[in-house]
C-alpha cells in the first residue's frame, strides 16, 4: 500500500468541510478550521476553483461553494449503487463481527422481502433464505420499516381494522397493539421481535437510510433462544445499528450528528 499525498489529503479535507453550516467557506475560514498556512490554502483554493470542484458565491466575494464536479461524481457513484450488494457485504461484515445471522429487508406492502443473508456459522442457527416474504408485523426488520413510515401511509397499509396473522404464540395480532410497538420502536430507534416470527429465534433491527435520509431498508441480526439474553441484546442492538449505519453510509446519507 503507497503512501498518502499530502496535498490530495488537504485538498480532500477542504471539500470536506463544505458538508458542515450553510455550505459556503472563504479562505481564512479554512485557514482557521485546518491550521494551514494561508499560502497553502491559496494555492488548493485556486486550484480547487479552476476545476470546477468549488465556485464563489453569487454577492459574497471571497466565499466559495460546491461546485458541479462533486455532484457529478456523487451521481456517477448513486447510479452503480445497489442495495441487495451493498447490503449483502455490510451484512457479512457484521455477522463475521457476531457470527449470528444477517439479514437486510425491505418493505413491499406489508410484508417484508429479505434482499440479502449472511449465515451464523454455529450449527443452531436461523434457517432463512434471500428473497424470503414475510409479515412484517410478525419480524424486528417488518416492525422496523412500519414504525418509519409516515402516519397517513401506516394507516392506509395497516388500518384499525386489519387482520394481522400470527406466526407463532408471541406474534402480534391487534393493530392497537402493534401501534403502540411501533411508537416504542420510533423512541428507541431499534426493533426487536421475541419469538414472533419463529419461536426458537429473537432478533433485533435497525433502519438503512439513503441519501435523503428516507428509511429504504433494515438491518437484522437473528438469534437462536439458547444464546439469547439480556446483556447479549445490548451488545446486538449496538451492533445493528453500527451495521445499518454503514450500510447507510454506502447509500449515499449522512448523519448530522
Amino acid at each position: 500500500m503507497g503512501r498518502l499525498v499530502p496535498a490530495v489529503t488537504r485538498a480532500l479535507d477542504i471539500l470536506e468541510l463544505f458538508l458542515d453550516g450553510d455550505g459556503t467557506l472563504s479562505a481564512p475560514d479554512i485557514v482557521r478550521r485546518l491550521q494551514l498556512p494561508r499560502t497553502t490554502v491559496h494555492e488548493l483554493v485556486t486550484t480547487l476553483a479552476a476545476r470546477k470542484y468549488i465556485v464563489p458565491v453569487t454577492g459574497r466575494p471571497g466565499r466559495y461553494r460546491l461546485g458541479v464536479r462533486p455532484y457529478q461524481l456523487g451521481a456517477r457513484y448513486a447510479e452503480h449503487l445497489d442495495l441487495a450488494a451493498e447490503g449483502q457485504q455490510v451484512a457479512r461484515s457484521v455477522a463475521e463481527t457476531c457470527d449470528e445471522t444477517v439479514h437486510v429487508a425491505i418493505l413491499e406492502d406489508t410484508d417484508v422481502i429479505y434482499i440479502a443473508k449472511v449465515d451464523s456459522t454455529h450449527a443452531v442457527r436461523m434457517v432463512s433464505a434471500a428473497g424470503r416474504r414475510l409479515p412484517a408485523h410478525c419480524t424486528s426488520v417488518g416492525k422496523m420499516l412500519l414504525a418509519s413510515l409516515p402516519e397517513r401511509e401506516l394507516a392506509a397499509r395497516l388500518p384499525d381494522d386489519a387482520e394481522l396473522a400470527a406466526m407463532t404464540p408471541n406474534s402480534i395480532t391487534d393493530p392497537a397493539a402493534l401501534r403502540e410497538a411501533l411508537t416504542q420502536i420510533r423512541a428507541r430507534g431499534v426493533a426487536v421481535e421475541s419469538r414472533e416470527s419463529n419461536p426458537d429465534v429473537s432478533c433485533v433491527a435497525a433502519p438503512v437510510r439513503d441519501r435523503t435520509g428516507q428509511v429504504v431498508a433494515a438491518l437484522s441480526i437473528s438469534v437462536p433462544m439458547i444464546r439469547w439474553s439480556d446483556d447479549r441484546l445490548t451488545e446486538l442492538e449496538q451492533l445493528a445499528a453500527k451495521g445499518a449505519d454503514d450500510l447507510s453510509e454506502r447509500l449515499g446519507h449522512r448523519r448530522t450528528s
